[in-house]
């Protein structure tokens, strides 16, 4: 699918947003039918880095056996990172909406099919508009945020080399929509995880 504008009137991010939804909605429920527990994000890696390739965003080669760092942007300049989640959990799906899961067991239960989509339609804004970039925009697609080190996994990869600032997100279906940010005036860029087992 190729979004288009006449050439004459540069589209704003909300009216390429809108022209999105439906290929964002797409992929969000691609994502959910065929959840993969963490490390085992093979199947989704290759979803994401085929969509990433189609849009013709570069993938930083960091060597991870799951998840993708991607890049838009400039080579010189700031370095903003956008983080989301891509692994699953192992819980039977009961929703019976259409697009359910069709691995026994797994689902997105915690809404990392929503981060993933997330963090391609912004990059697929950013691409549209990368020449107007003061820098480079890195998108990390974080494997194993569940369980099993997927942060240090990035880390470890050089992820977080030169980022200057990361936003990362997290989905709540019952909260109402509105801006929400720290108070801190100063943060340290952090990744989630947590202990193996």
């Amino acid at each position: 699918m190729s979004i288009s504008f006449a050439e004459d009137v540069k589209p704003t991010p909300v009216q390429q947003g809108s022209a999105l939804e439906n290929k964002l909605i797409a992929h969000r429920r691609e994502l959910h039918q065929h959840p993969e527990l963490s490390n085992q994000e093979f199947v989704t890696t290759q979803k994401i880095t085929d969509w990433l390739n189609a849009a013709g965003i570069r993938i930083l080669p960091l060597g991870l056996k799951t998840g993708v760092v991607a890049e838009i942007g400039p080579q010189q300049g700031p370095v903003v990172a956008l983080r989301g989640d891509i692994d699953a959990l192992p819980i039977e799906e009961t929703s019976g909406v259409p697009f359910s899961s069709r691995q026994a067991g797994v689902m997105h239960a915690c809404g990392h099919d929503v981060h993933t989509s997330v963090i391609l339609g912004a990059a697929y804004l950013l691409k549209a508009r990368e020449d107007q970039l003061p820098g480079r925009v890195r998108l990390f697609f974080q494997p194993a945020e569940e369980r099993f080190g997927g942060a240090s996994q990035l880390i470890n990869a050089g992820a977080l080399e030169n980022v200057d600032v990361i936003f990362g997100l997290h989905n709540a279906r019952n909260c109402r929509s509105a801006p929400s940010l720290p108070k801190a005036a100063r943060s340290m860029p952090t990744l989630t995880a947590s202990r193996s087992p």
